[in-house]
């Protein structure tokens, strides 16, 4: 595999419009730390990252891609260390863990390594595109929100590659939320979001819950402690490669989580 990602060096596909974007690099003092959470993402990484650089370099905003494996079986970590080389390790930090400690904690981990004043959080695994991410920050400028968060549920937002059971489970989880919690956005488990680096630090230390409910969570501190929330409608697809990861438990946990939340707030 690994001699394969010199060959998009060569296509000139990593290089990219290097020349054009040079004048427009530093649109604004702001630098954009894009957490990545991996696990079992060999076949993805090349390809999110490839899109990230992509997408940073055509609009010209200064970032860096941090990803934080968790001891994957299958080499993604590997993967990671050939496309620090191709890319460079300013670009690329790698910031590995020996196992898999769940989502929130990688968050923490990630963000005590990230040099920028916002740091974007997303998915490694394809469902969430990297061109969404200046619109993110158009919003972020334009209300100064504290969060900007994607939206499968409102404007032309949406879900491609589910089965109407997962559609039914995710729009059922997010319709209970909105009732019980009232908390003022549109899409409450969804995890492609932009956070002012300070917020996000607040948000985790008051943070309680694991998995699938932390996302949520995290919104609804974010209304209690009153930040502001933009939201950007997103496609979401689902996985290209390998297997989803939300399981009946991950869905009684969800429903724990949630009763814990409305218990709590």
């Amino acid at each position: 595999h690994a001699s394969g990602w010199g060959s998009l060096e060569g296509t000139g596909l990593v290089a990219g419009n290097m020349a054009t974007s040079g004048n427009k690099r530093k649109k604004s003092g702001d630098k954009y730390s894009v957490l990545l959470p991996t696990y079992n993402e060999r076949e993805n990484l090349p390809l999110i990252v490839w899109l990230l650089v992509r997408c940073f370099r055509d609009s010209g905003y200064n970032y860096e891609i941090i990803v934080i494996d968790d001891g994957s079986p299958d080499g993604t970590l590997e993967v990671a260390q050939q496309l620090q080389k191709i890319y460079g390790s300013d670009k690329i930090l790698l910031r590995p863990r020996a196992q898999k400690l769940g989502l929130g904690t990688a968050y923490v981990h990630g963000m005590q390594h990230a040099t920028g004043n916002f740091i974007i959080i997303m998915d490694a695994d394809l469902s969430h595109h990297p061109k969404f991410i200046p619109e993110f920050i158009r919003k972020q400028k334009e209300g100064s929100y504290d969060i900007v968060s994607g939206t499968r549920y409102s404007g032309n937002g949406g879900v491609y590659g589910w089965d109407l059971k997962r559609k039914l489970i995710s729009r059922g989880a997010n319709f209970i939320t909105q009732v019980l919690l009232r908390p003022g956005a549109s899409d409450l488990t969804g995890s492609f979001r932009l956070y002012r680096k300070d917020v996000l630090q607040k948000l985790v230390e008051r943070c309680v819950s694991k998995g699938y409910v932390f996302q949520m969570e995290m919104i609804v501190r974010a209304r209690q402690l009153n930040f502001t929330i933009g939201e950007v409608p997103i496609s979401f697809v689902d996985r290209v490669y390998g297997e989803s990861k939300l399981g009946g438990n991950e869905i009684v946990s969800f429903l724990k989580g949630l009763l814990t939340l409305f218990a709590t707030t």
